[in-house]
């Protein structure tokens, strides 16, 4: 039941196939598709000196850790395209999750977009009203007014693209003990720019036709 409903859910249906039908769109580079999710991460230091690798013994590492608090990383993620960008925050609060946003319009390679669509979760900080307890009303407003929110349904986060960026970040960066923000930032910069560099397009194939046959049981019975 956490990734599926189990019985007949109209609410889950509905923002299923309207992110479904995001997901088939042509590409458009005036009305980019991107994709956020946030993953908690614990920071981890080695209470020993690790023993480094050679000729027929791997790396050697103790089971035991100094844990130096927690964080949250925010990942973005254009499907067509490849790119994905990962920042790591002490924090996911309302005022973090609008300057993610606000960088996402304003810094980063869709600053000159005139609209972007969304795709994101339920979380409770995943709304407009955000944006205006960061800033102004009136560039609150201007924020709001270029982007499209598209919500995968409550226990349908597997719809969101940006769960497979995170499963590529996990094993190939951050899979790891890694002990500062700081530090976790560098290596989220030096992944990133790799990365990004491959262009590792996403091709998205599950559709609303899909799911009416394979999910069936989900749809409401019309009588």
């Amino acid at each position: 039941m956490w990734c599926i409903p189990p019985l007949q859910d109209a609410d889950f249906v509905a923002k299923m196939e309207d992110v479904l039908e995001v997901y088939r769109e042509p590409y458009n580079a005036e009305i980019p598709v991107i994709c956020l999710d946030e993953k908690p991460y614990q920071l981890l230091d080695e209470r020993r000196e690790p023993i480094p690798m050679k000729k027929g013994n791997p790396k050697r590492v103790d089971n035991e850790y100094e844990r130096n608090g927690t964080c949250s990383i925010f990942v973005f993620c254009e499907p067509l395209t490849g790119w994905i960008h990962g920042e790591a925050l002490s924090r996911r609060t309302a005022l973090d999750y609008a300057h993610q946003i606000e960088w996402l319009l304003t810094e980063s390679p869709y600053k000159n977009c005139p609209k972007i669509k969304l795709v994101q979760d339920n979380l409770n900080t995943h709304v407009i009203g955000s944006l205006y307890k960061a800033f102004p009303p009136k560039k609150a407003l201007e924020y709001a007014k270029r982007l499209e929110f598209h919500y995968t349904p409550k226990h349908g986060s597997w719809l969101n693209i940006a769960e497979i960026a995170i499963s590529v970040l996990v094993k190939q960066c951050v899979g790891r003990r890694i002990p500062s923000l700081e530090l976790l930032n560098a290596e989220l910069d030096a992944w990133e720019l790799h990365y990004n560099s491959q262009e590792h397009t996403v091709n998205w194939q599950f559709t609303a036709e899909d799911a009416r046959i394979k999910l069936k049981k989900l749809y409401p019975v019309i009588l």
